[in-house]
């Protein structure tokens, strides 16, 4: 078992088996919808018929509500989400988590990377041929950041090794749902633009979490061999 070289005690893992059976096939489902959206508003300008009935009831948020929208699309700026990015390593890296304090860093650029990315593949805009829109980045940001802290939290006990599951997941549904209203409220997005990003970070950061935690368990076990060897 590899050991944490900060406190020689069993290393956590960010992504617990007991919950990778059941966000596996959510990230692969979450995949799916990412590609199938992509191709159906590839190089579109228009909103679909969904999107349409969507906007108009959120669209034009009175004064108080337009102020949270704006503080909400606020945290998914270069300083909000840096600024968030950075309490969330320091709160892992205090707790001694050095696995979890790395996903915060993977998992959000892999995320908003890969969205970023997709902007460029599928060509969808709004308000014109600059404003490049699916899928929201925004809304992957928050949905990733909720995830990236969610999936490390150990479980307490009584709740049952599947409990950290669901509240992965609903606490990736919160954050998402707020940013992507702030998004379509403040018209910067199509309602399925926030749907493709919120599919985005459950497709990318599970897979992130699995990757860190392979590489952190053969970096640990290559660690654990070199000493054994040289005592032979």
């Amino acid at each position: 078992m590899a050991l944490d070289s900060t406190s020689g005690r069993p290393a956590r893992e960010v992504f617990a088996r007991s919950r990778q059976a059941w966000l596996g096939p959510v990230a692969a489902l979450a995949a799916v919808v990412v590609v199938a959206l992509g191709f159906l508003y590839a190089g579109d300008g228009r909103p679909g018929t969904v999107d349409a009935r969507i906007a108009g009831a959120v669209d034009g948020a009175g004064t108080p509500w337009r102020q949270v929208a704006l503080a909400l699309d606020f945290l998914g700026e270069p300083l909000g989400a840096a600024t968030l990015v950075v309490a969330a390593v320091t709160g892992f890296l205090l707790l001694r988590r050095p696995r979890a304090a790395v996903l915060v860093v993977a998992g959000l650029g892999m995320a908003v990377g890969t969205a970023t990315l997709l902007k460029h593949l599928v060509g969808r805009t709004i308000h014109g041929d600059g404003n490049l829109s699916y899928p929201s980045g925004h809304t992957a940001f928050a949905t990733a950041l909720a995830l990236v802290v969610a999936l490390p939290a150990p479980r307490r006990p009584g709740t049952g090794r599947r409990a950290g599951t669901p509240v992965a997941l609903a606490a990736a549904l919160v954050c998402g749902a707020a940013m992507g209203w702030a998004q379509v409220a403040l018209g910067a997005h199509y309602p399925t633009d926030v749907l493709g990003g919120w599919c985005t970070a459950l497709a990318v950061v599970p897979a992130a979490a699995w990757l860190i935690d392979r590489v952190a368990d053969s970096l640990a076990g290559a660690t654990a061999d070199g000493p054994r060897q040289q005592n032979r």
